[in-house]
């Protein structure tokens, strides 16, 4: 058993408060990404886990155990850093053994071991080489084999890839989506990317100064995000967001005037809300089109970004605000061409003046 338990985790630095009563329940074999912007303390949380940080208030239950005075070694963890720091005078073999020659392991455990990781992580070529003769994505890789030849509960993983180039990253991601596929281990992942939160995560945990905005799958934070910072954050290019008042109200509709004109009919809860109310529409930049809709607002194209197989017009509405729309295929469009963004209503999201989503009536269907 490796389920991981955080029961109002509070983290103190001095008089000052980090991390704020966190309640977490992370199942054995489950991937979990902690996500946030900078500073949101995530890197710290892990920290927590990992017994690198000592814990103000509250308990950390491993496997069912209380490991608050655990020490990391004791907890049954391994953890995988955002540098390497892999010894450079050793072999890429001796590397993966170190940890395990200092626990006094045979070294025909050892050698199992160290072979056996390489050979998961297609290491076993490079097992006579020194790291300054490896590629920044192997030597992550020998990161990672230093970390799996402990047969940890639990991996940790503090922005492993975030020193790697764009095709790496993507290569990297890959090869450790496959590792918990294969290993069936309980994995945390710290991140300040979403993509990879989106792409690895059985579960996000969206972190926000201290505080845990949203736990879920990545598709539920995606469709259902709780409130403003989570819609924000989850999704890339970020949600639009429209500053307007409610025209209307009924039982499964809210309607909105927008700029120049322009109006939103949300499939939302109108039970939630009252017409003059102030309220934030939100609307992905995947989901507008280039036409005439139910919801719809017209402006001016400030910026395009060609993406090859899609481009991103940056629109700026009658309010001086600006909308980004995602289309597929190439631009037609020029730079201070005026365009009419359309949107489906069921794809809408409406958040109140303290920044809570509305429900929408048929997430489900548009989920």
């Amino acid at each position: 058993m490796a389920e991981v338990v955080l029961k109002k985790v509070v983290k103190r630095f001095g008089n000052v408060e980090i991390i704020h009563a966190v309640d977490l329940d992370i199942r054995d074999g489950e991937f979990v990404v902690f996500v946030g912007p900078s500073g949101c303390g995530k890197s710290t949380l892990l920290r927590l886990i990992a017994g690198l940080e000592d814990i103000s208030d509250g308990d950390l239950m491993i496997g069912g155990k209380r490991v608050n005075s655990f020490s990391p070694k004791e907890r049954g963890i391994s953890m995988v850093f955002q540098s390497y720091a892999l010894y450079p005078h050793m072999t890429v073999y001796e590397n993966m053994a170190f940890g395990l020659e200092l626990a006094k392991s045979s070294k025909e455990e050892i050698r199992k071991a160290v072979e056996q990781a390489a050979d998961i992580l297609e290491l076993t070529p490079l097992l006579d080489r020194l790291p300054k003769n490896l590629s920044g994505g192997q030597r992550q890789r020998v990161a990672i084999g230093r970390a799996i030849v402990r047969e940890p509960k639990v991996f940790l993983f503090d922005e492993p890839l975030s020193n790697l180039d764009a095709a790496l990253r993507v290569q990297m991601r890959i090869e450790i989506a496959k590792l918990h596929k294969d290993m069936g281990v309980t994995m945390i992942y710290v991140t300040h990317d979403q993509v990879e939160a989106m792409t690895l995560a059985d579960k996000i945990v969206v972190l926000n100064a201290g505080n845990v905005e949203q736990v879920g799958h990545p598709l539920e934070l995606y469709h259902n995000p709780r409130n403003l910072f989570v819609a924000g954050f989850i999704g890339s290019p970020r949600m639009n967001f429209i500053e307007t008042t409610v025209d209307s109200a009924t039982g499964d509709t809210v309607t909105m005037g927008l700029p120049g004109g322009g109006r939103a009919v949300a499939k939302v809860d109108g039970a939630r809300v009252k017409s003059g109310q102030k309220v934030t529409l939100g609307i992905r930049p995947e989901h507008i089109v280039l036409e005439p809709a139910e919801s719809m607002v017209t402006g001016k194209i400030d910026v395009i970004e060609q993406l090859g197989e899609a481009y991103l017009l940056h629109v700026r509405l009658a309010d001086r605000s600006l909308v980004t729309a995602k289309i597929p295929g190439d631009a037609p469009q020029k730079e201070g061409d005026e365009v009419t963004l359309g949107f489906d209503g069921a794809l809408c999201h409406v958040f109140d003046e303290k920044g809570s989503a509305v429900p929408r009536i048929i997430a489900a269907q548009a989920a």
